[in-house]
């Protein structure tokens, strides 16, 4: 049995019957009640989807076969630019503008008739199972991610004395079984303090705490460091609070954050979009949200697929090693679209 878009599958939820379309910038208040699936752009636009219909159920079968992209996949930046950006990126960092700059490039391909998202759900499921896969099929725009990355999880807490929220920020990948470079840890605890800054302005004073540092996570194809903060947002704190805090999130950005999203902007030709935002879900009547960094995300339309990819700069980095980054973390999705 197939099902009509539009619809969504996440958390090993599928949802059907699409009630409301909001703009959460105007509104994030929203999200309190109903079931909603979000998606928020790098640039800043922030979309929720909600449904009337969930039920817990597996990824619904695809209603045709993956075709493919038409033809070859063509990057924003090609090697030669994205190592030019990476010693921008270092000059930056020696006058003391940042201390760190994730620079992404974007990848495209033409497709020759309109696919199946779910088609390629399936492959990703199958090739490259994450934590935080997810699928959302509006009908001509469609998005799939792999991500392994948590933005924001957000829980009642267990005293039942308001909430709970938690980030895990990614930075340093490698390949299976082989050691981080050395800059991994340092650029890891830089992030990570990022993020304990982000979430200490809407948090009880004393409630932000890292609950594991460094730690390493294995996924197919490569591995990475993680890291763990949790905070408990202060009394009257709202998703508007909690978003402006933390969005965009701090490792696909830099530090300083605003200074970063500066560089990026001077460096990157082309917008990110869905890619390095966020794509989850938020249950309002339950308290409760998963919202990943929407990293290894395929996201188009009809015309055109499209896939983000990047790697953290720090004054060590290693302009060839860093470019290698970005075709390690691309390549083993990139072939399940083959």
């Amino acid at each position: 049995m197939t099902i009509d878009p539009p619809f969504a599958h996440l958390a090993g939820r599928l949802a059907t019957g699409l009630a409301q379309v909001a703009d959460l910038r105007a509104d994030p208040s929203v999200l309190e009640r109903g079931w909603w699936v979000v998606v928020a752009r790098f640039e800043g636009e922030l979309t929720g989807y909600r449904f009337e219909r969930v039920v817990r159920a597996p990824l619904p079968p695809a209603a045709a076969a993956w075709t493919g992209p038409a033809g070859a996949w063509h990057s924003s930046l090609d090697r030669t630019a994205y190592l030019d950006g990476v010693a921008r990126i270092r000059a930056h960092i020696a006058a003391g503008d940042v201390y760190q700059v994730n620079l992404c490039r974007m990848l495209g391909a033409s497709l020759s008739r309109p696919v199946d998202p779910l088609a390629l759900a399936h492959r990703l499921a199958a090739g490259n199972p994450a934590p935080l896969q997810g699928v959302l099929h509006l009908g001509r725009e469609w998005i799939v991610s792999a991500s392994p990355e948590l933005f924001l999880a957000r829980d009642p807490h267990p005293d039942g004395g308001g909430d709970v929220v938690a980030s895990s920020p990614i930075k340093g990948t490698t390949r299976p079984g082989e050691p981080f470079a050395d800059k991994d840890y340092p650029e890891n605890i830089m992030i990570t303090d990022l993020v304990r800054n982000d979430l200490g302005r809407i948090a009880r004073p004393g409630s932000v705490v890292v609950t594991g540092l460094l730690a390493r996570e294995e996924h197919p194809g490569l591995a990475h460091l993680v890291s763990t903060v949790t905070a408990r947002p202060a009394a009257g704190v709202g998703w508007a609070e909690l978003l402006a805090a933390t969005f965009p999130p701090g490792s696909v950005t830099g530090a300083p954050k605003i200074r970063a999203l500066e560089v990026i902007a001077e460096l990157e030709p082309v917008p990110r979009e869905v890619y390095c935002g966020a794509f989850g879900f938020v249950d309002g009547d339950r308290r409760r949200a998963r919202l990943a960094v929407a990293i290894r995300t395929f996201f188009g339309d009809d015309d055109r697929i499209r896939f983000g990819t990047g790697a953290g700069i720090t004054y060590s980095s290693d302009p060839a090693a860093e470019w290698d980054e970005t075709e390690l973390k691309a390549a083993r999705l990139i072939g399940l679209t083959r």
